[in-house]
This record gives C-alpha cells, sequence and structure tokens, in this order.
C-alpha cells in the first residue's frame, strides 16, 4: 500500500505538481489571513476555502476551472450563513444539513462544476458545525474565505498555471442514465440523504458535540463512487485510513500540537498527502486528512487522546451509515457501472485510434492526444468500478480473475494506442493504405464488444498477420490492439461467474 501512494507511476510529475501547488497556494491563503488580522478560526475557514478549490475544482479547461472557482462563494457563503443562523436550532439544523448533503450528491448530474460546487456547499456546512460558528462571526468568515479564494486563484491561474504547458486533466462525468430513479445521481442523493441521516443519529448517540465526523464520514463515502461494490470498499478504505491516522495523531499530534512551528510543518505535510495521495490511495488520503485534522484541533486546543478515539467511532458510524444505504436503497450494482465503464472506454479506443489514422493521413485537426488523455481518465474510473471484485478479500474467485483480465486488456489497448499516438506525432510518419484496413478491424471489434447480437461484426483479429507489421509501427500498434479486443470477447460476454477461459 506504502508502495503504491509513493511509487506509483507519475507521467509528467503531474501529482507532484498538484500537490506543490497546493501547499503553496492554501500556505499562502493562510498567511495573507493572519496579515490581515483575522482569527485563528477565521484562517483555518479561509484555508480550508483554499483547499477545496484546488482540490475538487476539475473542469477540463482553465477557463470552465476559472468559473467554478468564481461560483464556489456564491454557492458556500449563503449555506454557511444558513449553519450559523440554524446553530442554535437543533432540529432545524439538522434537516438543512440532510438537504445540504442529499443537494450536494444530486449536482454531481451537472458534472465536475456540479461536483466541486456540491463538495464547496457541504464543506461550508460542515466547517460551520466543525468551529462551531455563529452569526457574529460571518463577516470576518466572509472577508477569510473571498481572501484565501483570490490568494489560492493567484496561484492556480497566474504563478503556476501548470495546465496552460501540459495536457489538462480530463474531468470525466458518471454515465449516461434514464430520468428519475433510474438515474445514477438521483439514486445516490436518496442513498446519501438516508446514510447520512442514520449517521446523524448515530453521531449524536456517540456525541453532542462531535456528532457532525459521522455525517461527513458519510458525505466523503459518497464522493466519487458510483455502485454500491464502491461505496463498500471506500468505506472500508476511509475507516482503515482514519485508524492510521489517528495511531500517527497520538504519536505525533498529541505531544507537539502546543509547538507553532512543528504544528504549522504537519499540518503543510498533511496538505501534500492528501494531494500526492488522493489518486492513487484513498487510505494514506485520509491518513493525512486525519493526522491534519488532529493538528489542527491541537491549534484549537481541544485535543487530547478521548477525542481520537471519538474520531474513529464516529467515522465508523458514518461509514456504516453509507454501507447501509448503498445495500439496502435503490442498490447500484457493481456489474451494471462497471459494464458502462468499459464500453465507454472501448468506445474512446476506436475514437483514439481514428484520429490516429487521421492525423497519419495529413490532418491537422486530429488531435490523438487529447483522446489518450481522456481514455486515461475513463481507465482510472474502471479501475475504481472494479475494485470492489478484485480486492483481496473478495471471495469470488471467478469475478476477481474475471475483473483482472479484463483490467490487464484493457491495459493492453491502452499501452497499444498510447504507442499509436506516438507514431502519428512523428512529421516523418506517412499514411499507409494498410491502415484503413486495420482500423476498420479496430472498429469492428470494438463494435463486436460492445453490440455482441451484431451477427455481421466478429471481435477476432484476421487478415493482419504478425510479420506484416514489422518494421511498420503503426501497424504494429493495430494489430496489438486487435489482438487485445479479441481476447476481450471472452470475459466480457461469459457469465460473471463462469469459470474465466485461457487468453
Amino acid at each position: 500500500m506504502l508502495k503504491r501512494a509513493f511509487v506509483a507511476r507519475d507521467p509528467g510529475r503531474i501529482r507532484l505538481r498538484f500537490a506543490s501547488r497546493a501547499v503553496l497556494g492554501i500556505g499562502l491563503a493562510v498567511a495573507l489571513c493572519g496579515a490581515a488580522g483575522h482569527s485563528l478560526v477565521a484562517a483555518i475557514t479561509g484555508g480550508l476555502a483554499a483547499l477545496l478549490a484546488l482540490f475538487t475544482v476539475t473542469d477540463p479547461t482553465v477557463r470552465g476551472q476559472a468559473v467554478t472557482t468564481a461560483l464556489l462563494p456564491v454557492v458556500g457563503l449563503p449555506v454557511l450563513t444558513l449553519a450559523a443562523v440554524l446553530h442554535d436550532v437543533p432540529i432545524a439544523r439538522d434537516l438543512a444539513f440532510l438537504a445540504v448533503v442529499g443537494a450536494g450528491v444530486y449536482a454531481r448530474r451537472w458534472g465536475p462544476r456540479g461536483h466541486s460546487l456540491g463538495v464547496f456547499a457541504f464543506m461550508a456546512y460542515f466547517s460551520a458545525q466543525f468551529l462551531h460558528t455563529v452569526p457574529g462571526r460571518l463577516p470576518e468568515l466572509y472577508a477569510a474565505v473571498l481572501l484565501s479564494l483570490g490568494a489560492s486563484s493567484l496561484v492556480r491561474f497566474g504563478a503556476w498555471c501548470y495546465e496552460r504547458r501540459i495536457t489538462a486533466p480530463v474531468a470525466v462525468g458518471l454515465p449516461a442514465a434514464a430520468t428519475g430513479l433510474g438515474r445514477i445521481t438521483t439514486r445516490q442523493a436518496v442513498q446519501a440523504t438516508l446514510g447520512a441521516g442514520f449517521a446523524l443519529a448515530a453521531g449524536q448517540l456517540l456525541s453532542d458535540q462531535r456528532w457532525y465526523w459521522a455525517v461527513g464520514a458519510t458525505w466523503w463515502v459518497f464522493v466519487a463512487t458510483t455502485s454500491r461494490g464502491e461505496t463498500v470498499v471506500r468505506g472500508f478504505r476511509r475507516f482503515l485510513g482514519t485508524v492510521l491516522g489517528i495511531g500517527l495523531g497520538f504519536a505525533v499530534a498529541v505531544p507537539l500540537h502546543h509547538v507553532p512551528v512543528v504544528a504549522a510543518a504537519v499540518v503543510a505535510v498533511g496538505v501534500f498527502g492528501i494531494f500526492y495521495t488522493a489518486a492513487v490511495s484513498y487510505t494514506w488520503m485520509m491518513l493525512a486528512v486525519t493526522m491534519m485534522a488532529s493538528m489542527l484541533y491541537g491549534l484549537l486546543g481541544v485535543l487530547d487522546a478521548g477525542l481520537l478515539v471519538l474520531r474513529v467511532t464516529e467515522t465508523a458510524a458514518g461509514a456504516l451509515g453509507a454501507v447501509l444505504a448503498v445495500l439496502f436503497v435503490l442498490p447500484v450494482t457493481t456489474h451494471s457501472v462497471t459494464e458502462a465503464w468499459v464500453e465507454r472506454a472501448l468506445r474512446c479506443v476506436h475514437t483514439c485510434t481514428a484520429e490516429a489514422a487521421a492525423r497519419l493521413a495529413g490532418s491537422e485537426d486530429a488531435d490523438p492526444p487529447r483522446h489518450v488523455a481522456e481514455l486515461e481518465a475513463i481507465l482510472g474510473r474502471v479501475r475504481l468500478s472494479l475494485a470492489p471484485l478484485v480486492h483481496p478479500l473478495n471471495p469470488m474467485g471467478a469475478r476477481k480473475a474475471r475483473a483482472r483480465q479484463v483490467l490487464a486488456l484493457l491495459d493492453d489497448c491502452a499501452r497499444e494506442v498510447r504507442g499509436l499516438a506516438s507514431v502519428a506525432a512523428d512529421p516523418e510518419a506517412s499514411h499507409d493504405a494498410r491502415l484503413a484496413a486495420a482500423c476498420w478491424r479496430v472498429e469492428s471489434a470494438v463494435e463486436a464488444l460492445t453490440a455482441p447480437e451484431r451477427p455481421d461484426r466478429t471481435p477476432l483479429a484476421t487478415g493482419l498477420p504478425a510479420h506484416a507489421a514489422e518494421g511498420e509501427p503503426a501497424l504494429a500498434h493495430l494489430h496489438g490492439l486487435e489482438r487485445a479486443l479479441a481476447e476481450l470477447a471472452a470475459p466480457l460476454h461469459s457469465p460473471p461467474r463462469a469459470p474465466v477461459a485461457a487468453a
């Protein structure tokens, strides 16, 4: 797990840049809040706003990111106001919190922007509970949030806008679905609201002061998941990461939180860890979050061993609420979600192939790298959706083997597509008449895999012997792609629990 978090591939050092820029942007935001004379509570609120702006805003273009960032206070400040006004009205406060949870999850139907605004709204309400915000503090908090968003934006869009120099991250939305309760986001909104209701009740039984931790655990288990399997695995990883973070908190935060320089350094390391590990290990990200939160409680003067133990129990209650909701309320099966993502990946493979062929034919408009980046993002979602099936604790051996085979073959497809795009980028590469036939066979294979009822299509790689591709890089990659697509037919078209046939 440690190797996966810190030795995982980092093409273009994107994760390193992401984490380093976050530390700089959040550090600048907090420093400006301090220079403006804001209180510690306001500085923490501003730092959290900067963190969310840098972490959750994932629009595919820089302009889109700027628009979403500008909309964050439009959504967040009214929610913060609502939480402060209802601070001393428990029933109304709790019902409003559940409404924010449901609306925040439902907003995912509008893509990356809806997701970002939903998360920011939830965290505005959550931070009001965390910091016991009352109406009298609102003007200072408004100023801190706006100042911090400005500081983080200055770093993101000005001093360190690396998206302008490299391919921007590709935001991948949920697969299309029906309307009403057939829509995944609608089901998830209902699940999250009911799960948060369970967590809220359980959390208040455990503590009348820190009950919101349980609601937060339920929320963050739902974020970035779609199926019940994904949610169960994420709930387990959240709990594990919290336990590990609490252990580190006993060793570091409890004895050292009263030393300001050490506390600031630990918080900075926590921020870096959150951003650096988020894409590869949710467990390690939660460890960093827990370590940072422990030190913040130390700075607020309320940290002790009992508080850390309470955080573990509240997290367990929240994760349980999420798991119960996805298992028994409008469940979304792992198989249905995985099938949709795999089909989307295959369609993208075909698009990448067509773009590369067009580029080789001399088209200036063809842009294979952009579609390759999209394929990488989609494959990330395929891995997430298959994570429950390949998990070491999954007892269903046949399904686990099938999922691993699908992942391996899709990785083969991605490797061949990357190679094909690289060949197409060579200005000396020329179009070969055999490319058209090979691309047609790739299209035929994709159609056979995504629409197996078509009898006139076959996924078999035929008509191009291996030796014909020797010395022809583009044809070699296309032939390898055909073979991988042909081998995908067995795991994709056989019953889920059937034994896996050898490729």
